[in-house]
Protein backbone atom coordinates (compact mmCIF):
# COMPACT_ATOMS: atom_id res chain seq x y z
CA UNK A 1 0.00 0.00 0.00
CA UNK A 2 1.90 3.19 -1.23
CA UNK A 3 1.82 6.07 0.81
CA UNK A 4 -1.19 7.94 -0.98
CA UNK A 5 -2.75 4.95 -0.96
CA UNK A 6 -3.16 5.09 3.00
CA UNK A 7 -3.74 8.60 2.95
CA UNK A 8 -6.82 8.10 1.35
CA UNK A 9 -7.79 4.95 3.95
CA UNK A 10 -7.01 7.02 6.42
CA UNK A 11 -9.24 9.82 5.15
CA UNK A 12 -12.18 7.69 4.22
CA UNK A 13 -12.49 7.14 7.66
CA UNK A 14 -11.60 10.10 9.56
CA UNK A 15 -15.05 11.31 10.26
CA UNK A 16 -15.64 7.92 11.89
CA UNK A 17 -12.53 8.31 14.07
CA UNK A 18 -13.30 11.62 14.98
CA UNK A 19 -16.87 10.53 16.28
CA UNK A 20 -15.50 8.12 18.71
CA UNK A 21 -12.62 10.07 19.98
CA UNK A 22 -14.67 13.21 20.30
CA UNK A 23 -17.66 11.07 22.51
CA UNK A 24 -14.62 9.56 23.75
CA UNK A 25 -13.76 12.42 25.03
CA UNK A 26 -16.05 15.56 24.88
CA UNK A 27 -13.68 18.19 23.79
CA UNK A 28 -12.67 18.40 19.86
CA UNK A 29 -8.88 19.37 20.89
CA UNK A 30 -8.52 16.18 22.75
CA UNK A 31 -10.23 14.27 19.45
CA UNK A 32 -8.33 15.48 16.86
CA UNK A 33 -4.99 15.04 18.58
CA UNK A 34 -6.01 11.20 19.43
CA UNK A 35 -6.84 11.09 15.67
CA UNK A 36 -3.33 12.52 14.54
CA UNK A 37 -1.62 10.21 16.72
CA UNK A 38 -3.85 7.60 15.44
CA UNK A 39 -2.99 8.78 11.44
CA UNK A 40 1.33 8.79 12.60
CA UNK A 41 0.42 4.73 13.64
CA UNK A 42 -1.13 3.79 10.72
CA UNK A 43 1.41 5.26 8.54
CA UNK A 44 4.17 3.64 10.04
CA UNK A 45 2.52 0.43 10.43
CA UNK A 46 3.04 -2.63 8.26
CA UNK A 47 -0.60 -2.21 6.49
CA UNK A 48 0.26 -5.79 4.17
CA UNK A 49 -1.87 -7.60 7.14
CA UNK A 50 -4.70 -5.69 7.73
CA UNK A 51 -7.73 -6.89 5.76
CA UNK A 52 -10.02 -3.87 7.90
CA UNK A 53 -8.65 -0.78 8.01
CA UNK A 54 -11.79 0.46 9.26
CA UNK A 55 -11.74 -1.72 11.70
CA UNK A 56 -8.08 -1.04 12.68
CA UNK A 57 -8.36 2.28 12.92
CA UNK A 58 -11.44 2.47 15.11
CA UNK A 59 -9.77 -0.31 17.59
CA UNK A 60 -5.92 2.01 17.77
CA UNK A 61 -8.25 5.39 18.06
CA UNK A 62 -10.13 3.81 21.04
CA UNK A 63 -7.36 2.62 22.91
CA UNK A 64 -5.49 6.00 22.27
CA UNK A 65 -8.72 7.90 23.83
CA UNK A 66 -8.67 5.72 26.61
CA UNK A 67 -5.52 6.57 27.31
CA UNK A 68 -6.03 10.27 27.32
CA UNK A 69 -8.85 9.50 29.36
CA UNK A 70 -6.41 7.54 32.11
CA UNK A 71 -3.78 10.94 31.71
CA UNK A 72 -6.82 13.52 32.31
CA UNK A 73 -6.93 14.35 35.87
CA UNK A 74 -10.42 14.66 37.17
CA UNK A 75 -12.25 17.61 35.49
CA UNK A 76 -14.66 18.46 38.61
CA UNK A 77 -11.29 18.62 40.64
CA UNK A 78 -9.08 20.48 38.07
CA UNK A 79 -12.79 22.86 36.40
CA UNK A 80 -13.87 26.20 37.66
CA UNK A 81 -18.21 25.37 37.82
CA UNK A 82 -19.84 23.09 35.80
CA UNK A 83 -18.29 21.61 32.95
CA UNK A 84 -20.09 20.78 29.39
CA UNK A 85 -18.59 18.66 26.47
CA UNK A 86 -17.39 21.04 23.67
CA UNK A 87 -19.83 22.20 21.40
CA UNK A 88 -19.73 20.14 17.73
CA UNK A 89 -21.15 21.16 14.90
CA UNK A 90 -23.47 17.92 13.84
CA UNK A 91 -25.21 18.26 10.53
CA UNK A 92 -25.09 14.96 9.27
CA UNK A 93 -26.56 16.04 5.85
CA UNK A 94 -27.71 13.42 3.52
CA UNK A 95 -24.67 11.05 4.91
CA UNK A 96 -26.94 9.20 7.47
CA UNK A 97 -30.48 9.29 5.66
CA UNK A 98 -31.97 6.93 7.88
CA UNK A 99 -34.47 8.59 10.47
CA UNK A 100 -33.87 6.21 13.19
CA UNK A 101 -29.79 5.94 12.51
CA UNK A 102 -29.81 9.73 13.04
CA UNK A 103 -31.51 9.68 15.98
CA UNK A 104 -29.35 7.14 17.49
CA UNK A 105 -26.23 9.52 16.67
CA UNK A 106 -27.95 12.63 17.54
CA UNK A 107 -28.92 11.61 20.80
CA UNK A 108 -24.81 9.52 21.69
CA UNK A 109 -23.53 13.40 21.18
CA UNK A 110 -25.98 15.39 22.98
CA UNK A 111 -24.88 17.44 25.96
CA UNK A 112 -26.91 15.79 28.18
CA UNK A 113 -25.61 12.27 27.46
CA UNK A 114 -21.97 13.52 26.95
CA UNK A 115 -22.06 15.17 30.34
CA UNK A 116 -23.36 11.37 31.64
CA UNK A 117 -20.72 9.53 30.00
CA UNK A 118 -18.28 11.87 31.59
CA UNK A 119 -18.85 9.64 34.98
CA UNK A 120 -18.31 6.35 33.60
CA UNK A 121 -14.81 4.56 33.50
CA UNK A 122 -13.05 4.95 30.35
CA UNK A 123 -13.29 1.32 29.23
CA UNK A 124 -17.58 1.53 30.02
CA UNK A 125 -17.23 4.96 27.94
CA UNK A 126 -15.31 3.08 24.92
CA UNK A 127 -17.69 -0.24 25.30
CA UNK A 128 -20.82 2.33 25.12
CA UNK A 129 -19.43 4.67 22.43
CA UNK A 130 -19.12 1.64 20.28
CA UNK A 131 -21.43 -0.55 21.03
CA UNK A 132 -24.44 2.18 20.99
CA UNK A 133 -23.42 5.00 18.73
CA UNK A 134 -21.87 2.63 16.12
CA UNK A 135 -23.58 -0.73 16.75
CA UNK A 136 -20.02 -2.70 16.68
CA UNK A 137 -20.91 -6.49 18.41
CA UNK A 138 -19.66 -7.32 21.21
CA UNK A 139 -17.41 -9.57 19.89
CA UNK A 140 -15.85 -7.12 18.05
CA UNK A 141 -15.70 -4.52 20.75
CA UNK A 142 -13.94 -7.78 23.02
CA UNK A 143 -11.38 -7.66 20.32
CA UNK A 144 -10.47 -4.11 19.66
CA UNK A 145 -10.35 -3.90 23.35
CA UNK A 146 -8.37 -6.87 24.71
CA UNK A 147 -10.88 -8.36 26.74
CA UNK A 148 -13.31 -11.29 26.93
CA UNK A 149 -16.53 -11.02 25.23
CA UNK A 150 -18.14 -11.71 28.67
CA UNK A 151 -16.44 -8.72 30.10
CA UNK A 152 -17.64 -6.59 27.38
CA UNK A 153 -20.93 -7.65 27.79
CA UNK A 154 -21.31 -6.49 31.63
CA UNK A 155 -18.83 -3.34 31.03
CA UNK A 156 -22.00 -2.22 28.23
CA UNK A 157 -24.95 -3.61 31.06
CA UNK A 158 -23.23 -1.26 34.20
CA UNK A 159 -22.62 1.48 31.30
CA UNK A 160 -26.18 1.50 30.00
CA UNK A 161 -27.98 0.97 33.12
CA UNK A 162 -26.21 4.13 34.35
CA UNK A 163 -27.02 6.03 31.48
CA UNK A 164 -30.39 5.14 31.23
CA UNK A 165 -30.76 5.77 34.40
CA UNK A 166 -29.60 9.35 34.38
CA UNK A 167 -31.04 10.32 31.05
CA UNK A 168 -33.98 12.49 31.00
CA UNK A 169 -36.36 11.82 28.61
CA UNK A 170 -36.79 14.98 25.96
CA UNK A 171 -38.27 15.97 23.05
CA UNK A 172 -36.39 15.74 19.76
CA UNK A 173 -38.28 17.91 17.46
CA UNK A 174 -35.88 20.45 16.03
CA UNK A 175 -39.11 22.83 14.84
CA UNK A 176 -40.14 22.86 18.06
CA UNK A 177 -37.15 23.50 19.90
CA UNK A 178 -36.05 26.19 17.62
CA UNK A 179 -39.11 28.07 18.46
CA UNK A 180 -38.35 27.62 22.01
CA UNK A 181 -35.34 28.75 21.73
CA UNK A 182 -36.31 31.58 19.55
CA UNK A 183 -39.09 32.56 22.31
CA UNK A 184 -36.57 32.85 25.17
CA UNK A 185 -33.94 35.11 23.27
CA UNK A 186 -36.81 37.21 22.57
CA UNK A 187 -38.62 37.22 26.27
CA UNK A 188 -35.04 38.13 27.35
CA UNK A 189 -34.28 40.95 24.92
CA UNK A 190 -37.17 42.52 25.70
CA UNK A 191 -36.93 41.92 29.40
CA UNK A 192 -40.33 39.70 29.60
CA UNK A 193 -39.78 37.92 32.88
CA UNK A 194 -43.33 36.61 33.08
CA UNK A 195 -43.01 35.33 29.15
CA UNK A 196 -39.48 33.40 30.06
CA UNK A 197 -40.89 31.33 33.18
CA UNK A 198 -43.59 30.84 30.68
CA UNK A 199 -41.76 28.93 28.30
CA UNK A 200 -39.79 27.33 31.58
CA UNK A 201 -40.54 23.89 33.46
CA UNK A 202 -41.12 24.53 37.31
CA UNK A 203 -37.90 22.62 37.87
CA UNK A 204 -35.90 23.94 35.05
CA UNK A 205 -32.31 24.06 35.44
CA UNK A 206 -29.46 26.07 33.60
CA UNK A 207 -25.95 24.88 33.41
CA UNK A 208 -23.48 27.77 32.30
CA UNK A 209 -19.95 26.92 31.47
CA UNK A 210 -17.43 29.39 31.39
CA UNK A 211 -14.70 27.63 33.41
CA UNK A 212 -13.74 30.87 34.77
CA UNK A 213 -12.82 32.87 31.38
CA UNK A 214 -15.86 34.48 31.15
CA UNK A 215 -19.30 35.36 33.38
CA UNK A 216 -21.61 32.35 33.94
CA UNK A 217 -22.77 30.84 36.85
CA UNK A 218 -20.36 28.79 38.54
CA UNK A 219 -23.26 26.53 40.17
CA UNK A 220 -25.92 25.17 38.71
CA UNK A 221 -29.10 27.50 38.65
CA UNK A 222 -32.43 25.68 39.76
CA UNK A 223 -36.40 26.47 39.11
CA UNK A 224 -37.92 29.15 36.80
CA UNK A 225 -37.75 31.76 38.78
CA UNK A 226 -33.88 31.86 39.21
CA UNK A 227 -33.09 30.56 35.72
CA UNK A 228 -35.58 33.34 34.14
CA UNK A 229 -33.83 36.06 36.11
CA UNK A 230 -30.62 35.33 35.28
CA UNK A 231 -31.58 35.18 31.32
CA UNK A 232 -33.31 38.56 31.81
CA UNK A 233 -30.12 39.63 33.51
CA UNK A 234 -27.64 38.42 30.85
CA UNK A 235 -29.83 40.29 27.94
CA UNK A 236 -29.67 43.10 29.98
CA UNK A 237 -26.24 43.68 30.07
CA UNK A 238 -25.61 42.61 26.63
CA UNK A 239 -22.89 41.19 24.06
CA UNK A 240 -21.21 44.22 22.39
CA UNK A 241 -21.89 44.37 18.83
CA UNK A 242 -23.94 41.78 19.12
CA UNK A 243 -25.33 39.20 16.54
CA UNK A 244 -26.98 35.51 16.51
CA UNK A 245 -27.80 32.80 14.44
CA UNK A 246 -28.87 29.40 14.47
CA UNK A 247 -26.74 26.17 13.48
CA UNK A 248 -27.03 22.03 14.63
CA UNK A 249 -24.88 21.48 17.72
CA UNK A 250 -24.93 18.36 19.19
CA UNK A 251 -27.48 16.87 17.17
CA UNK A 252 -29.84 19.85 17.69
CA UNK A 253 -30.59 23.55 17.05
CA UNK A 254 -28.36 25.52 19.29
CA UNK A 255 -28.10 29.25 19.08
CA UNK A 256 -24.81 31.19 18.39
CA UNK A 257 -24.50 34.20 19.51
CA UNK A 258 -21.48 36.42 18.25
CA UNK A 259 -19.88 39.76 19.37
CA UNK A 260 -18.67 41.48 16.49
CA UNK A 261 -17.47 38.43 14.30
CA UNK A 262 -16.04 36.16 17.33
CA UNK A 263 -18.37 33.53 18.95
CA UNK A 264 -19.32 35.26 22.53
CA UNK A 265 -21.76 32.05 23.57
CA UNK A 266 -24.10 29.38 22.63
CA UNK A 267 -27.15 28.19 24.01
CA UNK A 268 -29.00 25.22 23.74
CA UNK A 269 -32.28 23.76 25.28
CA UNK A 270 -33.56 20.65 26.08
CA UNK A 271 -37.33 20.09 25.99
CA UNK A 272 -40.32 18.18 27.22
CA UNK A 273 -44.13 18.38 26.93
CA UNK A 274 -43.58 21.99 25.26
CA UNK A 275 -41.67 23.92 28.48
CA UNK A 276 -37.70 23.78 28.37
CA UNK A 277 -36.57 21.41 31.04
CA UNK A 278 -32.50 22.36 30.38
CA UNK A 279 -30.66 25.20 29.56
CA UNK A 280 -26.76 24.89 28.15
CA UNK A 281 -24.64 27.89 28.54
CA UNK A 282 -21.19 27.58 27.31
CA UNK A 283 -19.01 30.88 27.49
CA UNK A 284 -15.64 29.47 27.70
CA UNK A 285 -13.67 30.90 24.72
CA UNK A 286 -11.41 27.97 24.63
CA UNK A 287 -14.64 25.75 23.74
CA UNK A 288 -15.37 28.16 21.47
CA UNK A 289 -12.51 28.52 18.96
CA UNK A 290 -13.91 25.83 16.27
CA UNK A 291 -17.01 28.12 15.62
CA UNK A 292 -14.76 30.73 14.83
CA UNK A 293 -15.27 29.96 10.73
CA UNK A 294 -18.43 30.09 11.17
CA UNK A 295 -18.97 33.35 12.14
Amino acid sequence: MTIETATDVFEEHRPVLLGVAYRMLGRLADAEDVVQEAWLRWSGADRSGVREPRGFLVRVTTRLAIDRLRQIKSRGEMYVGPWLPEPCVTDFGDAVPDTAERAVLADSVSLAVLVILESLSPLERAVFVLREAFGYPYAEIATMLERQEAAVRQLAGRARKHVDERRPRYDVDPAQRRDLTEGILAAAVNGDLEGLMALLAPDVRLVGDSGGKSRAPLRVLETSAKVARFLKGAARKGIPDASFRFLELNGGPALLALSGNKPDSVLQLDVADGRVQSVYVIRNPDKLRSLAALA
